[in-house]
């Protein structure tokens, strides 16, 4: 019948938030500065004739927000995750691979039910559709999360089921690459759907991999979006993607595209990738 699941005895969990925090930490003791709430709307070249001129010389780039704060760059390195689309535009660059998102809801085992998983179990993915699938997670807290299925969120930051947005709506389905994914999976696509209404229909996903869990094992959990990245044709992008443009802010910037899972278990790896990238293409 084949391999329909991998039980990783050994694989470690961490609290990413900490990991994230002492990120941040290392990066403000080098002298950065982190701003937050910070939406950037517009990207230009620095006006000469400025009251900023010698910044305009020196930190050409003008990088605005929505709130009209300016911050002045040399060279701009964008991660822009759910939105990197938008924003290669908005710097000029071009706008494929375009993001849709892609809500993951997770499924957590009732406390008392906890002992039934003791380890990470990950199913073989779909090749056709590579989405993470069904696994059972461990959480650093002692909770037992079961998931994520793979739904198409109706706007960009649509963490819950109902959530809607009028313009990632339209973004998303007038993009021909998404109907050409949509029609190619239409079956997969409506099963996802109806499992993400349907408890007892993700219950009997799980009950593949332990039998012995029952709908009154679980309860609805938190949920997460997927920022996938889709070419025209409709294939799901499952690489990195670095690139930038042409012309004074395209040569001067490095859109990461497109970072998939495990971008958080590999992220000094991918910095590092990204460091080797940014030297090589500002000549640093």
């Amino acid at each position: 019948q084949g391999l329909m699941a991998l039980d990783s005895p050994y694989t470690g969990i961490v609290n990413y938030k900490q990991v994230a925090q002492s990120y941040a930490e290392d990066f403000q003791e080098a002298g950065g500065t982190i701003l937050t709430d910070f939406e950037v709307t517009n990207m230009e070249m620095a006006k000469e004739s400025s009251s900023e001129s010698e910044d305009g010389l020196k930190y050409p780039v003008v990088v605005r927000s929505s709130k009209g704060e300016e911050i002045y760059c040399r060279h701009v390195v964008a991660c822009a995750g759910l939105y990197s689309d938008r924003l290669s535009e908005i710097s000029g660059c071009s706008p494929e691979p375009r993001i849709v998102p892609f809500r993951g809801d997770y499924l957590v085992l009732k406390p008392e039910k906890c002992y039934m998983v003791k380890g990470n179990i990950y199913p073989v993915p779909n090749p056709r559709f590579p989405f993470l699938g069904f696994h059972f997670t461990p959480r650093m807290d002692g909770s037992v999360w079961l998931g994520p299925n793979a739904v198409l969120a109706f706007k960009r930051e649509g963490y819950k089921l109902f959530d809607f947005s009028t313009g990632d709506f339209l973004d998303a389905v007038m993009y021909s690459g998404l109907w050409k994914l949509v029609l190619r999976n239409l079956s997969y696509g409506l099963s996802e759907m109806y499992r993400a209404f349907f408890l007892s229909a993700q219950v009997k996903q799980l009950q593949k991999f332990i039998p012995e869990v029952t709908i009154n094992d679980v309860l609805r959990g938190p949920s997460g979006v997927r920022a996938q990245a889709l070419d025209s044709d409709g294939n799901l992008v499952d690489d990195f993607v670095f690139d930038g443009g042409s012309g004074d802010i395209g040569s001067r910037i490095l859109h990461v595209r497109n970072a998939p899972s495990p971008a958080a278990t590999s992220s000094l790896a991918i910095a590092k990738m990204i460091a080797d990238e940014v030297k090589q293409r500002f000549e640093l």
